[in-house]
């Protein structure tokens, strides 16, 4: 049920953080990696972890606000492993400012990479998934799918659209054995809510507090999760958007 042996798995900012966790539960189960993401030096030097992992992963340069560039990465993708099965939309930023100190190239610009991407590489993938007799995606929420922050209005809204494109897609694509679903991450360990912490005042304190768990999320916590959604575990699952955040929005 959760052998991905075979498959090829596109992982869109797949060089660090979540992306990279998901990327290696991917290559643990057996599947081929591609790394899709802007900075060649991070992707090479996780190709290099995927590969002492067992997965013949490689990196392919590309821009997803570029709809070409897109394009242009699944059929070289295609081309290289033989098939795409599976597609991980991870890709993201944020600009943590109050709404009325968003300029609206800011917002635009989150909403972009965030929101607009994963439609777009969902879009370009799903004829190779439908060639290869089905496939999984899998986006990337966040805790702000379900909650709001004063500090990230931009955000919140791309990842709001997240689940609800996560559904559209899931009820359009189930015809072609295509199952759509999100994970919704809650406080993680990475460079994006590092910066965070220095930008918000208490934020370490409120997380910690207001976690069962009593910690911040590691990318490797999204491993399992990733690799359940990927493979034949998963397959009447569509539609859903799963919480991985150690409790945090199970109590107010």
């Amino acid at each position: 049920m959760f052998d991905l042996h075979g498959r090829v798995a596109v992982v869109t900012g797949g060089n660090g953080g979540i992306g990279l966790g998901m990327a290696s539960g991917l290559a643990q189960a057996g599947a081929r990696v591609v790394v899709a993401a802007r900075n060649r030096e991070k992707s090479d030097a996780a190709v290099r972890a995927l590969h002492a992992l067992g997965s013949d992963a490689l990196a392919l340069g590309v821009d997803v606000t570029d709809a070409r560039a897109v394009q242009a990465m699944f059929d070289e993708a295609a081309q290289r492993c033989g098939r795409i099965d599976i597609l991980v939309n991870n890709a993201g930023i944020n600009i943590r400012k109050p709404a009325h100190e968003l300029a609206l190239h800011e917002w635009q610009q989150v909403i972009d990479t965030n929101l607009t991407s994963a439609f777009v590489c969902a879009q370009a993938a799903y004829p190779h998934l439908k060639r290869s007799g089905g496939g999984k995606i899998i986006n990337i929420g966040s805790m702000l799918s379900i909650f709001g922050a004063s500090f990230a209005p931009a955000y919140g809204a791309s990842k709001g659209g997240i689940v609800q494109l996560t559904k559209s897609l899931a009820v359009g694509w189930a015809a072609d054995n295509i199952q759509v679903n999100a994970v919704l991450p809650g406080w993680v360990d990475t460079e994006l809510t590092q910066r965070a912490r220095q930008e918000v005042p208490g934020l370490n304190e409120r997380v910690l507090a207001g976690s069962p768990a009593g910690r911040w999320g590691r990318a490797d916590d999204f491993a399992g999760v990733a690799v359940f959604l990927a493979g034949p575990a998963s397959d009447f699952v569509t539609g859903v958007a799963i919480p991985v955040d150690g409790g945090y929005s199970t109590q107010i």
